[in-house]
């Protein structure tokens, strides 16, 4: 069950529309670096989660909180939609909102959705929900977090140097810190339950893996590699084996695929044999 209550979650006010930063502002609700995304990944996780209750909560009630994210973000959109500048109105069509949205904005935000937000990019590319990861493995999804936050929080701060508005930096800065907090709570999770960090699944017996390469960084280049570097020597971060460097090579062989003639039904190519209708038909018309 959710409850709305009218109020936001934070402030959200603007001194200046501006419909550009309107469209700029669509990467933070339905972008890959989303609160839409982290929004749906954290709800769709908590509701498939089987463990501990103590996780399940948390996952609902951050995802829960992002759809306050969404709410306020959705706000400044229209709020940057609903006027603009005595510039804009020298500089645009008979309507100013209509001319400052053509000069940079997103035409759809008034043919589509009559001065509101949408749940697409800021070039208009529609959310998408296979950018959502719920894997069912705690360890797993807390790693797909913590990188789903970082993207979100290093768009808040780009989204921030692009405003002059008292309003939008004062919103952003809370959004800021809100994706602070939540990296440090899925490290922390992953912390708190250090047995199951690494590798994800942790109950998959590693005696099943080729173990020689389990901690082989493998070279595919030319550079140099630093024999000093934490991911090529010392133990290995989930304290299980110690890394080492290897040249890449082939370990298999060629591969080799039954031919077309396995399965005709599939109408891949078949190649003439020498001297068939197709190969004298060339021969005939080349010089």
């Amino acid at each position: 069950m959710f409850r709305h209550t009218k109020q936001l979650a934070y402030k959200v006010r603007v001194e200046k529309p501006d419909p550009t930063f309107a469209r700029a502002l669509q990467q933070a609700i339905g972008g890959v670096e989303g609160e839409g995304r982290v929004c749906l990944q954290y709800l769709m996780q908590g509701w498939n989660f089987r463990g501990p209750a103590r996780y399940k909560d948390m996952l609902l009630n951050t995802g829960t909180e992002e759809i306050g994210h969404i709410e306020m973000l959705a706000t400044a959109v229209a709020l940057n939609l609903e006027g603009a500048t005595e510039q804009e109105q020298v500089n645009g069509a008979s309507n100013p909102l209509v001319g400052a949205v053509m000069d940079g904005g997103d035409p759809r935000h008034l043919l589509s959705a009559g001065m509101g937000a949408m749940l697409s990019d800021a070039n208009g590319v529609p959310f998408n929900g296979s950018w959502c990861v719920g894997t069912g493995n705690l360890a797993a999804d807390m790693h797909s977090n913590v990188t789903a936050e970082g993207g979100g929080r290093v768009l808040a701060t780009r989204l921030w140097e692009m405003t002059d508005d008292p309003g939008m930096k004062d919103m952003l800065s809370f959004l800021i810190a809100r994706d602070t907090m939540h990296q440090n709570q899925w490290m922390a999770v992953l912390e708190e339950l250090k047995d199951m960090g690494m590798p994800a699944p942790q109950d998959f017996p590693q005696s099943e893996e080729v173990q020689d390469h389990s901690y082989e960084f493998f070279v595919h280049s030319d550079g140099e590699i630093p024999d000093d570097a934490r991911w090529t020597s010392g133990p290995s971060v989930d304290s299980h084996g110690q890394f080492s460097v290897r040249q890449a090579e082939p370990m298999g062989g060629i591969p080799d695929l039954a031919p077309p003639e396995a399965a005709p039904e599939m109408h891949n190519t078949i190649v003439q044999a020498e001297g068939g209708f197709l190969r004298k038909a060339k021969d005939a018309i080349t010089p």
